[in-house]
C-alpha cells in the first residue's frame, strides 16, 4: 500500500503583469494555460483521491473547475486556509515601486513583519499547519490535492522540516515551489 501523499498544485498563470505582488489579489489565470494543467493533472491523479480543496482565488477556483470537468470524481471545496499570503497595500503594486526600506524591514523580520501591513509569515504558517491536520484528518489514508499557491507550497515544506514554531530567516525562505500549472508531491503528514 502506497503512503498518502499530498499534491500541491499551483495554479495557472495568472493575468498579471510581470513583477506585480498579487498575493491575495483575486485575478484570474490564463484560461488555455488552466486548461492544460488540469489535463496533465487529471491523467497523473490516482483513481482514487480522498479529498480535492482549492485557494478560494480564482486563479485557482478556475484549475479546479476544469480538473472536475475532466474527472467528475475531483469535486473541489474552497478552503480558505491555503489562500496565498495577504501582502496589504502591496497588493497591485510592482515589487520594483515598494521602498527598499520596508522590503528589509520584512526580510530582517519574516516570521513577524506584516508586509504591506498584511499577514506575517508566522500567521500563514499557522493557518496552513491547521488546514494540513484537517485534510490529513479527514483524507483517511487517501490521497490529498491542494490546488493552491507558491507560498502555500513553501510553507508546507517549511511544516514538514521544521514546524510551525520555528520561523524561517529570509535566506532560508528560499525553498522550491512548482511552477504555474505544475504540482510537487510530499508525504501527507499526521496520516
Amino acid at each position: 500500500m502506497t503512503a498518502p501523499r499530498l499534491w500541491l498544485v499551483r495554479h495557472a498563470r495568472p493575468l498579471a503583469a510581470e513583477g506585480l505582488c498579487y498575493g491575495r489579489l483575486d485575478l484570474p489565470a490564463e484560461d488555455q494555460a488552466s486548461r492544460s494543467a488540469a489535463a496533465a493533472l487529471a491523467r497523473a491523479l490516482p483513481p482514487q483521491v480522498a479529498l480535492v480543496q482549492h485557494s478560494p482565488l480564482q486563479r485557482c477556483e478556475l484549475l479546479a473547475l476544469d480538473v472536475q470537468a475532466l474527472r467528475p470524481d475531483l469535486a473541489s471545496n474552497p478552503e480558505p486556509r491555503i489562500a496565498e499570503m495577504d501582502f496589504g497595500a502591496w497588493e497591485g503594486r510592482a515589487w520594483g515601486s515598494i521602498a527598499r526600506p520596508e522590503i528589509d524591514a520584512w526580510a530582517a523580520d519574516l516570521g513577524t513583519h506584516a508586509p504591506g501591513g498584511g499577514e506575517p509569515l508566522a500567521a500563514m504558517l499557522q493557518r496552513v499547519a491547521l488546514a494540513l491536520q484537517d485534510a490529513a484528518a479527514r483524507a483517511q489514508g487517501g490521497d490529498v490535492v491542494w490546488i493552491t499557491h507558491a507560498g502555500v507550497a513553501r510553507c508546507v515544506q517549511w511544516l514538514l522540516a521544521h514546524g510551525a514554531q520555528t520561523m524561517p530567516k529570509a535566506q532560508e525562505w528560499t525553498l522550491a515551489a512548482p511552477a504555474f500549472g505544475a504540482w510537487m508531491t510530499l508525504p501527507l503528514p499526521f496520516a
